[in-house]
């Protein structure tokens, strides 16, 4: 079997219900939350098997102690065409940081910041 390289992410947040309605609105899906041992830890997951598909599985996270933001992990997130989830962007309180522009043979990109000014990515092939 192979192993996807990416098993898991976490986009690191302060207020985890405006992040959490982000990212919803933006990709038109529901997060599930996610039971944490640690009271100070809460954290609401992208839906989908972890060992199915492709794709990695990731949860929004707020967490006592751990700031969000940085660039120096890009997180991209796979569309069908990036330039739809990147012109919800700004509606839902992110910004775009660079519109969808070809990355040659292997599609196209667009990268936003949410709404913790984390900077993430956007891939699609078309």
């Amino acid at each position: 079997m192979q192993i996807k390289p990416v098993g898991w992410f976490e986009i690191y947040v302060q207020d985890i219900q405006r992040a959490k309605a982000f990212y919803e609105a933006v990709f038109a899906t529901k997060l599930e939350k996610l039971e944490s041992p640690d009271p100070d830890m809460e954290m609401w997951a992208f839906t989908g098997a972890m060992d199915e598909g492709n794709g990695a599985s990731g949860a929004l996270v707020t967490m006592k102690g751990r700031p969000s933001g940085g660039h120096g992990t890009v997180v991209y997130f796979s569309c069908k065409d990036c330039a739809t989830e990147a012109g919800k962007v700004s509606s839902n309180g992110g910004k775009v940081t660079q519109e969808k522009f070809s990355i040659g043979q292997y599609g196209f990109a667009a990268l936003f910041t949410d709404t913790e000014n984390n900077l993430i990515g956007l891939h699609s092939l078309q």
